[in-house]
């Protein structure tokens, strides 16, 4: 007949540390007061939530359907956020319920700084930009002046003021936006 044998657990601790530690835990046991003895450590134990968080609420998204748009010059409108810049929407507004807008923009040359270059933000989720042909010259807050060419891209956080410094006669942007509609605020400088 099999004896069991008692396994004891090894400490990581060296031996004297351990029982050390033993000693003094038994010591402080029998000198506290019968209140502390039910008071326990709460150090690595998860607490349970006691409602205060508002609960997430995930926004419903709205149906979203394929939108493909072909090249055609006559789809270039003047009607959209600048004058001196003519639009191509791409459908993704409509397609997307509202949730991006996509479009190219082909600003109208030669550049007039005193019209182009003012301050501006936009209070949107999310931009971004492609330059599709031709050259732009910009000026991010925080990131200073910067020249873009074709095949360039760059993003712009929520309200981060920027402004168009220059740009070539040929120039063309892919702009993607979150939402469709959105406010821009353009500062006094």
């Amino acid at each position: 007949m099999a004896r069991k044998q008692s396994v004891k657990k090894k400490s990581n601790k060296p031996a004297s540390r351990a029982a050390a530690k033993s000693r003094a835990t038994k010591k402080s046991a029998t000198a506290k007061s019968p209140a502390r003895k039910l008071a326990k450590s709460t150090a690595r134990r998860k607490l349970k939530s006691k409602g205060r968080a508002a609960p997430i609420v995930k926004r419903a998204r709205p149906k979203q359907r394929v939108a493909i748009s072909h090249h055609r010059e006559e789809d270039f409108k003047a009607d959209g956020l600048r004058t001196y810049a003519k639009y191509r929407d791409l459908g993704i507004a409509d397609a997307s319920g509202g949730l991006a807008r996509a479009h190219v923009i082909r600003l109208m040359g030669p550049c007039d700084p005193e019209i182009v270059s003012k301050l501006h933000f936009h209070d949107v989720e999310f931009q971004m930009v492609y330059v599709l042909k031709g050259w732009v010259k910009t000026y991010i807050e925080g990131v200073g002046e910067t020249m873009f060419s074709e095949g360039s891209s760059w993003t712009q956080p929520p309200k981060i003021k920027h402004l168009i410094k220059d740009y070539s006669d040929d120039i063309e942007l892919l702009e993607v936006i979150l939402p469709a509609d959105f406010k821009t605020v353009e500062l006094a400088v």
